[in-house]
């Protein structure tokens, strides 16, 4: 029997996370679908980082599968192999746990990670920084934090610029022109349910 390609392995993994995300959206002012975060993961360690590794880059579209569905490790291993599984239990928080205990174990955890789980790890900071980057410049250049949820408008309102115009126009240049804003904003919580 012929060994899939990259290409279906990813296309598979991308089914898999978007059917088990199907019903989640972020927390951002857009509501964006949820399955828009792995694949801007897979989109960074592939395209910025070079990744070629396929098991890397399928872990990454399923790095969010555990902790934010009803998908199992074993389902993951059936299905993508016991490599692939290995690396998204590496990246897993444990969900029974309280944020800043989850928090602590992140940064205890993360000197040990295997480089395939460091590298997903990576993405996920790098893509959860670039959607709150993109958000406040967001919330700066129109003004108002009424449409975010009530931690991030309060983390927004003590970061605002002021309402000068001009500053605005040039923010807005600014963040249509840099790259760590080329995504949608998609703030980075947890995901929640569609509405």
């Amino acid at each position: 029997m012929k060994k899939p390609s990259i290409e279906s392995q990813l296309f598979e993994a991308l089914a898999f996370a978007a059917h088990k995300h199907r019903a989640q959206r972020r927390k951002d002012v857009e509501a964006s679908p949820y399955i828009n975060h792995p694949i801007a993961l897979a989109r960074t360690l592939a395209v910025e980082g070079g990744v070629t590794d396929t098991r890397t880059l399928i872990a990454a579209v399923l790095h969010d599968t555990v902790e934010d569905t009803d998908t199992t490790f074993e389902e993951i291993g059936a299905v993508f192999g016991a490599k692939v599984a290995d690396i998204v239990r590496e990246v897993t928080d444990d969900t029974t746990l309280d944020k800043a205990d989850r928090k602590r174990l992140q940064i205890e955890h993360a000197p040990h990670l295997s480089k395939r789980a460091a590298l997903v790890k990576l993405a996920d900071k790098t893509s959860n920084l670039r959607d709150v980057a993109s958000s406040l410049l967001s919330i700066v250049i129109l003004g108002g934090t009424s449409a975010l949820p009530d931690s991030a408008a309060r983390a927004a309102s003590t970061a605002s610029m002021g309402s000068d115009l001009p500053w605005r126009r040039r923010a807005w240049r600014l963040w249509r022109s840099t790259s760590i804003t080329s995504t949608p904003a998609r703030a980075r919580n947890r995901a929640r349910p569609a509405p």
